[in-house]
């Protein structure tokens, strides 16, 4: 997604305490950095922060690790997030944002002490030329960096627009060994995911008669 530089993006994040640039400081410590033994879960994408500001409200007893690379996405999220938290009239402290490109994610990731039990993939690119495919967020490459984090029995949440991405990821999914114990091809009619959350895209893409696909993958 294209979006304009906003003047304030720099000072806002700078001055955020749930802001990290460079998550890689963190890698082997992210326990620790939240200070308490809550699960974590984890969204690769996080946009404007509409899905996980949100989410993370609603769940002070899960830990929330949103990642992106764009620094206006970044700070549009951490207004969402205080936003949402402000509404609810609570602090803000089970959530970071993080700087970082999701297809390098184990670069912030220590797969013997990282361990998170949920993986949120929201309308990743869906990279359809035959040359591109490897960048997709849920390629058999990507997804066995993520088995080397999740617990057991840890899960993925997946949601696309795109049919042939869809269809592809399944196949991906079985292929690594994950099993696939939810989907759908129409989550706003069958929702999987009890109480659905709906992001920017699925927004955009629903408003425009597209169904949206969804499954949920579990490595045992």
């Amino acid at each position: 997604m294209r979006i304009r530089k906003r003047k304030w993006t720099d000072k806002e994040l700078n001055e955020c305490r749930f802001y990290i640039k460079n998550g890689e400081e963190f890698k082997g410590k992210w326990k620790e950095k939240f200070n308490n033994n809550n699960p974590i879960h984890l969204e690769l994408g996080c946009g404007k922060g509409k899905f996980i500001s949100q989410l993370s409200v609603k769940n002070s007893n899960i830990n929330y690790i949103a990642v992106d690379i764009i620094d206006t996405m970044l700070g549009l999220a951490k207004r969402n997030v205080e936003l949402e938290f402000e509404k609810q009239n609570k602090k803000v402290n089970n959530i970071y944002l993080v700087r970082h490109d999701v297809e390098r994610i184990m670069l912030i990731f220590e797969e013997e002490k990282d361990k998170v039990e949920r993986i949120y993939i929201n309308f990743c690119n869906p990279w359809p030329k035959s040359k591109h495919k490897k960048r997709r967020l849920t390629y058999p490459t990507q997804l066995e960096n993520y088995k080397k984090i999740l617990v057991k029995n840890g899960e993925i949440y997946f949601k696309t627009d795109d049919d042939d991405l869809f269809n592809e990821s399944i196949e991906y999914f079985k292929n690594t060994g994950f099993e696939i114990v939810k989907k759908t091809y129409d989550l706003h009619n069958e929702d999987i995911f009890e109480n659905n959350i709906m992001t920017e895209h699925e927004e955009m893409f629903s408003n425009e008669g597209i169904k949206i696909k969804a499954l949920i993958a579990k490595y045992n």
